[in-house]
């Protein structure tokens, strides 16, 4: 055992001298009532530092962390301390935060990073800064960005205001982020202004070239406090891949500037226009339709026959026939990635969970069950918002109306589906007829349905006749029309 504990260190830390210790610090300044102080939060790439066993299952990394705060080279504020992950059955990223109150002031702000299990694994972050909230005027913090927030009723270093916060790491938001969390604290309103003031918050995309684009624009209306805590999450899916400048301004009911905080960050969307086409099968492979077997491809594309365009069905049909799994793969993810860009995974499975549901729902052994009529309408449509089952009609065979009150697909209200199974075999439900437009319309569906019963036809042309005649049992015309 001694000896594969040993081996298995051996090979840590020889992937921690590859890769180097990968870290981020984040940094802000804030305002606590006579206090000021910044805050530091330390992120460590798991897979950069050495994990070595505690036990026949866990390991740990130890990260040795020295901040330093110096005015002119003198050092005027110092801190040492261990940095340990979690526990762990592999190597996974953590993180840190500490806060310390300073006088006003101009700072460098060092910060040090060893891997204790691997000596010269190291790396070092080095930024300016100043801090000075002793004036009278209107104030801000500077803007953070967090990866996550959640109300807490608990105390720890991540908590302030009452909010859970965790830093972004290195201030980039990757291919599968669809919102921006931002936290800034506006300071002494109620002491500076008199009427309520607005907070904005603008994001420029920055090109190569230094040119600034607009790309959002926002406006919160504040009333004076001695905080005002501003805590927005923005939608950055349809954010291009980029550089990005955020900036929180304070102004008031004048529009005069009073105050302004910029961050910078970037942004990965790497398919937020793609063509397949144009997606390396590498790429592919990393995604979930890499995960997919062939299987798992046709049945997904059979999935989403419903609701393609009608001018694309004859194409997915042959890709489904003739297709490689490659272009399968290709389609599928296009398809997807267009529904949402960041995480196109997330709308596939909500989608999915709905078809299996509707296969093993409507399985009638000609088919999967989303390729019924009403598998086929449900997947189309979205479940109706009434369904009504007849089994006992002595006159006809079992028959269900399907209502949707509001139909956006075609600006219509009151919609209707009737589906009958006239062979019995299980599951074998037909579209009879319907008032959506496009679909189905057949106006002598009642005479259709009640085809046993030739003789009671109403009025004495069976040929262009479209209702049956009155009857205590026949109840199908009567709640297809809502009666």
């Amino acid at each position: 055992m001694k000896k594969i504990v040993g081996v298995l260190a051996g090979l840590l830390l020889m992937q921690s001298a590859i890769w180097g210790l990968d870290a981020s610090v984040t940094f802000a300044t804030f305002k606590a009532q006579q206090v000021q102080y910044a805050e530091i939060g330390i992120f460590i790439v798991g897979s950069t530092v050495t994990y070595l066993p505690v036990d026949s299952m866990y390991q740990q990394a130890t990260v040795e962390v020295v901040i330093l705060f110096k005015q002119q080279d003198a050092i005027v504020r110092f801190d040492k301390f261990q940095l340990n992950s979690p526990l762990v059955l592999r190597p996974k990223d953590f993180i840190d935060l500490k806060r310390y109150s300073l006088a006003p002031g101009q700072y460098e702000l060092e910060v040090t990073m060893q891997d204790v299990n691997l000596a010269e694994n190291t790396s070092t972050y080095r930024t300016n800064f100043s801090i000075d909230y002793q004036g009278e005027g209107v104030m801000q913090s500077d803007v953070q960005l967090l990866s996550s927030v959640e109300a807490t009723g608990e105390e720890g270093p991540f908590v302030k205001n009452g909010f859970h916060m965790e830093p972004l790491p290195y201030n980039f938001y990757g291919k599968n982020a669809e919102k921006l969390i931002l936290y800034n604290e506006i300071y002494q309103t109620d002491q500076a202004l008199g009427d309520d003031f607005m907070v904005s918050y603008l994001i420029d995309k920055i090109d190569g070239n230094g040119n600034v684009e607009p790309v959002l624009v926002g406006h919160k209306r504040r009333t004076p406090a001695p905080v005002s805590v501003l805590l927005l999450n923005l939608d950055i899916s349809q954010l291009e891949s980029g550089n990005y400048r955020l900036a929180v301004e304070v102004r008031n009911r004048h529009k005069d500037l009073l105050s302004r905080k910029e961050v910078s960050f970037q942004r990965s969307n790497p398919y937020l226009r793609v063509e397949a086409e144009n997606l390396p099968s590498a790429v592919l492979e990393e995604e979930f339709v890499g995960k997919l077997s062939e299987g798992d491809l046709i049945y997904s594309l059979k999935a989403i026959a419903p609701v393609v365009s009608s001018d694309e069905t004859e194409w997915l049909n042959q890709l489904i026939k003739e297709g490689s799994p490659e272009a399968k793969r290709l389609y599928l993810f296009s398809y997807w990635s267009k529904k949402n860009p960041n995480n196109p995974d997330i709308p596939y499975l909500e989608y999915m969970e709905i078809a299996k549901a509707l296969d093993q729902m409507y399985h009638s052994g000609f088919g999967y069950g989303f390729e019924t009529d009403r598998g086929y309408v449900y997947l189309k449509y979205g479940r109706p918002d009434d369904m009504l089952k007849e089994d006992n009609d002595p006159a006809a065979p079992p028959y269900e109306i399907w209502v949707y009150n509001s139909f956006p697909v075609t600006n219509q209200t009151n919609v209707r589906f009737i589906f009958y199974n006239p062979s019995l075999a299980p599951n074998d439900f037909q579209l009879l007829h319907s008032t959506a437009r496009g679909e189905l319309n057949n106006p002598q569906w009642e005479i259709q349905l009640y085809r046993n019963s030739p003789t009671q036809i109403q009025g004495d042309d069976p040929f262009s006749a479209t209702e049956m005649q009155d009857n205590f049992g026949r109840q199908a015309r009567k709640r297809f029309d809502g009666n």
